[in-house]
């Protein structure tokens, strides 16, 4: 008997020691699923989209001061806005920041397996709000440039989980002395000053839950549930009327969110936030303190796991912002403060169909290398529509930094005021107001941006390094930005209407002016000869050529003189020293013309610019009505 209680005995401590295994396995498995997917997530937005994170904290401002901190807690979630832009400074160092960020989703999602008692089997679920989170900050595109919401990247990422930890915290609560439906009512009339909607979310997420926690009786969830609807309702609308005057009452339930306004509202992209929100009530709902641990059928629950793994990361990727153009124009803009124009040149020459921008930077680029006549054909002129659904203004994306480096200092620093009163200061816009002060010889409110920039962690130095031309005039000649910028500063400089059409606007300011100044004078040639205005060439050109006695004349110049030539037949070129390889690209083109002769304009243009596309020949006759923005 003794034998058989024995061999019983030995048999079941065999039959359980799998499952204990099993169940060790199945505790690693929600850590090493979470910190997979957060090395893989950040090395995509390394890899990917670190253009696109710097430009962010260029585009966020973090001061460490308290005056700062009070004009954050103005409105509700204040505190929110506050503390995403501290995080987002991080982006300076792209790696730091996203860091940062990877860290938060973990501890989101050890939030989130705590709170709802996600089982360990389904870790994969903790996956569902870190790909929402990311979606809300990598579906941007253009809107970084109009989002007034500060901190975003960062703040709701911490808003939701806040909001989390709170219904955590409710549901740990006794359900005696009526704690719990005071923890609803504390904590929406304590944290909606301080992350706004994230506060709702919370009471919401609680009255949802009180239904599902055992030893509660109905009057008590029912209790739970109107103070949440109360709460949710009556609060905001209690510091809208005494506490918060500059929050739009339209606005008092969504305080801590983004705001997709311009012309209209876009809700497309609030379709994270509604997902995030049904994420909580069915996680709420589906909440139960008793979860069987143990997976019986091993093949099909790895096969569960993998399909909804692969629908979160399919789902997650064909979301993701991937514009190509978006992109360079971000990076280009970097290399355009950084004075690298062989970046520049790089990227342009890697582009199929550039936007403007990217045309007009790359113009810029060559110009700075002196190689704008004879190669600004050389690289694909196009007017790719931006990618979004709202018109997009060159004025707010990178206008400012062609203004400054075409001498049209005003117009910069109009831009950078009307932007930062309109969207909020950035360190990007105190940037380039301090330089426009410099060259426009304004030391004491140069001096002002410094005092401000000084006050923000990686901007500094920088701030410091111009602090020098403040102090000392005569630097500013001999700064290699600045030298050239002083050329182009010939032209009338007053504020006009430009229209947000900058390329328009300069091209036309150009065009119609003339000067002794080489450089200066050479920019002016460049715009007739893209507004292909004969009569306006034909003066720019020959005093071109007056400056630059003895000096070869470049290709674009040649091509163009030499075509006009043909043309109208209003000058006399016959004695022009024309370069051979003009000549003959002239007389080959035309014939090429006249070959083709029975095709439409559309199909003769991929062929001639196949053998004509780095000339000028092919820009006058080929290259028409390009919309510029």
């Amino acid at each position: 008997m003794k034998k058989d209680k024995k061999k019983e005995k030995n048999s079941f401590s065999k039959a359980k020691k799998p499952n204990v295994l099993q169940a060790s396995r199945l505790k690693l498995w929600p850590l090493f699923l979470c910190v997979v997917a957060l090395v893989v997530l950040g090395g995509y937005i390394l890899t990917f989209e670190s253009g696109f994170i710097f430009r962010a904290q260029e585009l966020n401002l973090f001061l460490y001061t308290s005056l700062f901190f009070k004009q954050c807690m103005v409105v509700s979630g204040g505190f929110l806005t506050w503390l995403g832009s501290y995080f987002t400074q991080f982006f300076y160092h792209p790696w730091m920041g996203t860091l940062l960020l990877c860290v938060w989703w973990a501890l989101l999602a050890f939030i989130v397996k705590r709170t709802f008692n996600i089982p360990d089997k389904w870790a994969v679920v903790l996956l569902i709000p870190i790909a929402l989170l990311a979606l809300t900050d990598f579906t941007l595109g253009y809107w970084l440039f109009y989002l007034k919401m500060r901190g975003h990247f960062f703040a709701s990422t911490i808003g939701f989980t806040a909001a989390v930890a709170m219904i955590w915290l409710y549901r740990s609560m006794p359900t005696k002395y009526y704690l719990q439906p005071v923890t609803i009512f504390l904590c929406v009339l304590l944290l909606y000053p301080i992350i706004g909607f994230y506060s709702l979310l919370a009471a919401l997420g609680m009255g949802i839950i009180s239904w599902k926690i055992e030893g509660k009786t109905t009057s008590q969830r029912i209790i739970d549930s109107v103070i949440a609807i109360l709460s949710i309702i009556a609060i905001p609308l209690f510091y809208y009327r005494y506490v918060f005057y500059e929050t739009n009452i339209i606005n008092i339930y969504w305080t801590g969110l983004p705001l997709f306004r311009i012309d209209k509202t876009y809700y497309q992209y609030y379709i994270p936030y509604y997902l995030l929100v049904t994420f909580v009530v069915v996680a709420a709902a589906c909440y139960s303190k008793k979860r069987n641990k143990d997976v019986t059928k091993v093949m099909l629950w790895g096969l569960a796991q993998c399909g909804l793994l692969l629908v979160i990361a399919g789902l997650t990727y064909h979301f993701w912002y991937k514009d190509e153009n978006y992109h360079k124009e971000l990076v280009i803009n970097r290399c355009a403060e950084n004075l690298d124009w062989d970046g520049i040149l790089n990227i342009a020459r890697d582009t199929d169909e550039p936007t403007r921008m990217i045309w007009m930077l790359k113009n810029l680029a060559l110009f700075r290398q002196g190689q704008q006549g004879d190669k600004m054909y050389h690289y694909k002129n196009g007017d790719k529509k931006c990618a979004a659904p709202f018109t997009v203004r060159m004025t707010q994306t990178g206008g400012k930094t062609l203004y400054l480096n075409y001498g049209q200092v005003n117009f910069c620093y109009r831009w950078c005021l009307e932007d930062g009163v309109e969207y909020g200061w950035r360190v990007d816009y105190y940037k380039f107001m301090l330089k426009c002060s410099l060259l426009n010889g304004e030391l004491a409110v140069a001096q002002k941006y410094i005092d401000i920039l000084k006050k923000t962690k990686y901007y500094k130095d920088w701030a410091m390094h111009y602090e020098s031309y403040v102090k000392n005039p005569e630097l500013i000649k001999k700064d290699k930005e600045f030298e050239p910028i002083l050329h182009m500063m010939k032209a009338d400089d007053v504020l006009a209407s430009d229209n947000t059409l900058i390329e328009i606007y300069l091209l036309n300011i150009f065009a119609n002016s003339d000067g002794d100044d080489p450089l200066y004078q050479e920019q002016t040639l460049l715009a007739a000869l893209q507004m292909k205005d004969i009569q306006m060439f034909w003066p720019r050109f020959f005093h071109y050529a007056q400056l630059h006695q003895g000096q070869h004349m470049p290709i674009h110049y040649q091509e163009a003189a030499y075509l006009y030539g043909h043309l109208e037949n209003q000058v006399d070129i016959s004695h022009m020293p024309f370069d051979k390889e003009v000549v003959d690209s002239y007389n080959e083109f035309m014939s090429a013309a006249q070959q083709y002769g029975g095709m439409s304009e559309e199909q003769m243009k991929p062929l001639m610019y196949n053998r004509f596309g780095g000339t000028f020949y092919y820009e006058y006759f080929f290259t028409r009505n390009q919309k510029s923005y």
